[in-house]
């Protein structure tokens, strides 16, 4: 449960990537009232807990997508993993996940850093600071100062997709909003935008589902 400043009802959400259920109520309302209104639309959750993915370890055995391509998981020597031949190495033990999460989070960060210097160039635009987290509702951000934020799972999508995120946010550097002038340059760095937000919205709950946690030690 959130308490909000803002909200003025109950709200509940469903995450379609983890099927984490939020409920949102007013700093006012009571929390058993809040509980009542969950408990009053049980079957609605119930049916989008259903829908949502089962999650998807990042671990020796698994096959992780990367550039949109599933690539296998194998044990390898050292202490970090590496991705070398269509293969992905990491040394076996409870880090494995978050041993291939810093090795997506560094080949995310090269391939946006490319895309960005492209399409600010394009423009004719200085972007900001590059910074990769793991949000869950969005792809990408663009500041007010020009600092732009990427998710790093951006690297599991096709090649494609990650450059229209990139160009979306860079796009926001000539225009802070989602007027028709942003959308008209948004297609001119990357003409098939349409397309490529449809593909995130099929498919981004499957790249959010990947989790990367430490694993007991057995």
């Amino acid at each position: 449960m959130r308490r909000s400043a803002r909200a003025k009802r109950f709200s509940l959400r469903v995450s379609r990537s983890d099927g984490r259920v939020s409920l949102s109520l007013p700093q006012w309302a009571p929390e058993a009232e809040a509980l009542a209104f969950l408990r009053a639309r049980e079957d609605w959750v119930r049916r989008h807990l259903q829908d949502a993915p089962p999650p998807k370890l990042a671990r020796v055995g698994a096959m992780v997508p990367i550039c949109g391509t599933l690539r296998p998981v194998e044990s390898g020597p050292g202490r970090a993993a590496r991705f070398d031949g269509g293969v992905i190495h990491v040394p076996p033990g409870p880090r494995e996940g978050a041993r291939i999460k810093a090795l997506l989070t560094a080949l995310a960060r090269d391939r946006l850093a490319s895309a960005v210097a492209r399409h600010a160039e394009t423009l004719g635009r200085v972007p900001g600071r590059l910074t990769l987290r793991d949000p869950r509702s969005r792809w990408g951000s663009c500041s007010a100062r020009g600092d732009l934020m990427f998710s790093w799972r951006l690297i599991m999508a096709p090649p494609e997709i990650l450059d229209y995120v990139a160009a979306h946010e860079v796009a926001h550097l000539a225009e802070m909003n989602h007027s028709a002038a942003f959308w008209a340059v948004c297609h001119q760095l990357c003409p098939e935008t349409d397309r490529h937000r449809a593909w995130l919205k099929a498919h981004g709950a499957d790249l959010l589902s990947w989790r990367f946690d430490s694993t007991p030690s057995t």
